[in-house]
């Protein structure tokens, strides 16, 4: 977009008499400048989405551990008729208590660091973005100022007139 806007101003019509000045079609730059705002939301939604997949994956992790927490629990009960058994069945729950815990921790950790790297490159990618319009935007200025203090300088001329009243050409 950044591109078909700097093509725009760079085969635009040069005004008479006007030196760097140009004339461009308003409705399609501002049409290229609304487009290119529009993207930004697409960028921060995907953020959204990734955090809010990240809560599902983390919710999805606690059921899943609450289901071996149950399960683990439903069959201590089943062996508690022998003595031997229940400690058996006892530390295997507790066994799988601990697996599951540490599986959550490690499934939450990954999450969170996949979700951390996503959000920064979007990061990234918005501020390569904005840098590239700043910098845009700063030469077309510099432009402007080039092509108005040559204007500045060069030798008076009639203003162009246009039914009896004056038309101003300077593009600030």
């Amino acid at each position: 977009m950044l591109n078909m806007l700097h093509t725009m101003i760079t085969e635009a019509w040069s005004v008479p008499l006007g030196a760097e000045k140009c004339v461009i079609d308003r409705d399609k730059a501002l049409d290229i400048l609304d487009e290119i705002r529009g993207q930004f939301p697409t960028e921060i939604s995907e953020a959204k989405r990734l955090l809010d997949a990240r809560v599902d994956f983390i919710n999805n992790a606690k059921q899943e551990a609450d289901a071996i927490k149950k399960n683990a629990e439903e069959h201590a009960r089943k062996l508690i008729d022998e003595q031997e058994v229940v400690k058996i069945a006892r530390g295997k729950s507790n066994e799988m208590l601990a697996h599951a815990e540490t599986s959550t921790s490690e499934l939450r950790r990954v999450a969170n660091e996949y979700v951390d790297d996503a959000m920064q490159r979007t990061e990234e990618s918005l501020a390569a973005a904005m840098e590239e319009i700043r910098q845009s935007r700063q030469r077309f200025r510099q432009a402007a100022r080039v092509a108005s203090e040559a204007s500045s300088t060069a030798p008076p001329t009639e203003p162009p007139k246009h039914y009896g009243k004056e038309i101003d050409f300077d593009i600030e």
